[in-house]
């Protein structure tokens, strides 16, 4: 029976760039908190997804060569994208979206058609300055040495006509939400928004743009898009149906339980998203949970930076659940981590090789090797030296639950390798294998070999959220026992005669010199660009210098109709006669791009026929392969050279 409904959200992700590990931060932990309220018997709504609007995108589009759509369509969908990141860290979520979704469009549409007629969106124009990678806006007097306070690159001058949200008519009343509820945590981040935000002054929001297209349009005024935090936020919502009828579940799932955020974005989730609710009167979410950074070197992982840890790489080589366990063991989930190769290969020997996988790998072992397929019926309690163990076990639920509800998962984890360790210790104050030798012991012996896999049973039910393939993989070796919730509180769920099953090690042992030298080699820049070969055949210099190489001027440039790859060249080439050139460049530029340019040519080759149209000569151009898709480019000289020069 269901305990209730229960909904949490990631961020959704602005797919401007590869997702690194700082990314996977978030959803691993923002799942592992779905799967444990499952594991508990809730009604689970797990929403992540991605941000796709904004200028950054249009002009990382233009620089591609290619549409927005296409552009966020390729890092989403494509290969390698996120939808195949979360796959391969085995990601649970049970809805995503994102922002070019058809029903997102028309909806924020709507919201902000609603929140313009009830007063709180009103037209003016935004003179200030602007960080283009965080999309945000900000006065002077927030800059940090003159650079973006969140991100510390350089901004740009901002002067455009634009629409803004009243936000400083719901400073008190935010104020007081985060100072007077446990809406945002933790704690200290209430004193950031508080102190470094609210009391200097909120000002109003923009939350219109002009001067790009690639964004929700407002369908009351041409021209104008809806900024990113209106159109980002409200996705929470969206996605289960407010303002369309696309998708369900409002009733069921809003207000959100919590909103797993990055610290970076705590502002935009802690002042600007609820003063936009009680503009709109509708309920608040009832938790954001402001995460620290996956530090590298001191410093947050960035693209622009060149300081990014690719997680596909890790998961290939350590598996998907060391690298999960590994990012909730190691750090603080409220503060920043810094990440390490040696920290994350030392966790997996310790914890995940000699602690976790030893116990399993011992346990079982021994169980067929002393016992065969099952353990006898017959097993003596030994009150003095199993009572230790076997409390321990039991109270072990309730500590992990107070650690979870806190999303305190290192904690959480902590607790449960207590009783690991403690299990380990127990196999050698036993010393099954002294019990062995003598069959009046094997009563003996079979107890605390039960005591082993029931503790380990509910071990792996705990870990389940955190390490999904690795607990069901136990459950397995422990003959498909019961984890549920109500399971793992109680010992002696565990069938006497329980059946196991053998397997290989679920962590083997690293060597720590090795890895971390095969590392430091994947980690070395490769170059996504292929070069022809270089021609081994030698031409001497006179045959060389026959060729008369000239800067020719575009004067027109069309396309060779029933042709897909030909563009027609009419040149000045400095004899007063225009020369024709047919170039099959097509699909690289568009004739218009090219008229008024200065190239170079080969001016005495032999006329050909293409298309039926005589060429003469050829245009110089560069080619490579770049990720696996062919590029050319023009050879184009300073336009102050004239037409006809000879190039020697």
């Amino acid at each position: 029976m269901s305990k209730g409904n229960y909904y949490i959200t990631t961020p959704i992700y602005y797919p401007s760039a590869k997702l690194h590990i700082g990314h996977t931060y978030c959803t691993v932990a923002t799942d592992a908190m779905a799967r444990y309220k499952r594991l508990q018997g809730y009604n689970v709504c797990f929403l992540t997804g991605t941000d796709e609007h904004g200028q950054k995108i249009e002009d990382k589009a233009k620089e591609a060569g290619c549409t927005p759509q296409e552009y966020v369509d390729n890092i989403v969908l494509g290969e390698g994208g996120v939808l195949d990141l979360w796959k391969l860290m085995n990601i649970s979520n049970d809805r995503f979206i994102r922002t070019t979704d058809d029903y997102h469009v028309a909806a924020i549409q709507k919201i902000f058609k609603k929140m313009y007629e009830n007063g709180d969106i009103y037209k003016g124009k935004y003179t200030g300055k602007y960080c283009k990678p965080c999309e945000s806006f900000w006065t002077e007097s927030q800059l940090v040495d003159g650079k973006c306070p969140d991100c510390g690159r350089e901004v740009q001058d901002a002067e455009e006509e634009a629409y803004f949200f009243r936000l400083s008519k719901y400073a008190d009343r935010v104020q007081d939400l985060l100072e007077n509820t446990d809406f945002l945590e933790p704690r200290s981040r209430v004193h950031e928004m508080v102190n470094n935000f609210i009391k200097p002054g909120l000002e109003d929001l923009c939350v219109s743009r002009t001067s790009f297209s690639w964004g929700v349009p407002v369908d009351f005024d041409e021209g104008h898009v809806v900024y990113v935090w209106i159109d980002a936020l409200f996705n929470y919502m969206t996605a289960l149906g407010f303002c369309n009828d696309a998708k369900e579940g409002l009733e069921d799932f809003w207000p959100a339980d919590v909103h797993f955020v990055g610290k970076e974005i705590v502002r935009f989730h802690a002042i600007i998203w609820p003063a936009m609710l009680m503009s709109l009167g509708l309920p608040l979410p009832k938790k954001v949970y402001g995460h620290g950074w996956l530090l590298l070197d001191g410093g947050k992982m960035s693209k622009s930076k060149g300081n990014v840890v690719d997680p596909y790489i890790l998961a290939q080589r350590f598996g998907v659940d060391a690298l999960r366990f590994f990012l909730l063991r190691s750090f603080p989930f409220g503060s920043d981590g810094n990440f390490s190769n040696e920290l994350l290969i030392s966790t997996i020997n310790t914890d995940l090789a000699n602690d976790l996988g030893n116990l399993v790998s011992r346990t079982v072992a021994m169980a067929q090797k002393y016992f065969g397929e099952r353990l006898p019926a017959q097993q003596q309690v030994n009150i003095e030296m199993d009572k230790e163990l076997v409390e321990m076990v039991c109270t072990l639920r309730d500590k992990y639950e107070e650690q979870m509800e806190k999303y305190a998962f290192q904690n959480a984890l902590a607790e449960v390798f207590k009783v690991i360790s403690r299990a380990n210790k127990y196999i050698d104050e036993n010393a099954p294998w002294v019990l062995a030798k003598d069959e009046s012991n094997h009563p003996r012996l079979a107890k605390v070999l039960y005591n082993l896999l029931e503790t380990v049973r509910i071990c792996a039910g705990l870990l389940s959220p955190f390490m999904p393939a690795t607990a069901e993989e136990i459950a397995k070796r422990l003959g498909g026992v019961r984890m549920d919730w109500d399971s793992l509180e109680d010992f002696g769920v565990l069938p006497v005669q329980v059946a196991t099953v053998a397997g290989d090690a679920l962590f083997p042992r690293i060597d720590m010199e090795k890895e971390l030298a095969a590392l430091e080699e994947l980690s070395k820049p490769k170059s996504d660009i292929e070069i022809e070969p270089y021609a081994t055949e030698h031409v001497d210099f006179d045959t060389f210098c026959k060729s008369d190489f000239r800067a020719v001027k575009v004067k027109d440039c069309q396309p060779v109709k029933k042709s897909d790859k030909l563009l027609q060249f009419t040149l000045d080439d400095g004899t007063g006669t225009d020369r024709q050139i047919l170039s099959g460049i097509a699909k690289f530029y568009k004739p218009e791009e090219l008229i008024g340019k200065t190239l170079v040519a080969i001016t005495n080759l032999p006329p050909r026929k293409m298309m039926g149209k005589e060429s003469c000569g050829m245009l110089i151009s560069a080619v490579h392969t770049e990720k696996g898709e062919e590029k050319l480019h023009l050879l184009m000289v300073d336009d102050a050279i004239p037409a006809g020069a000879k190039l020697c």
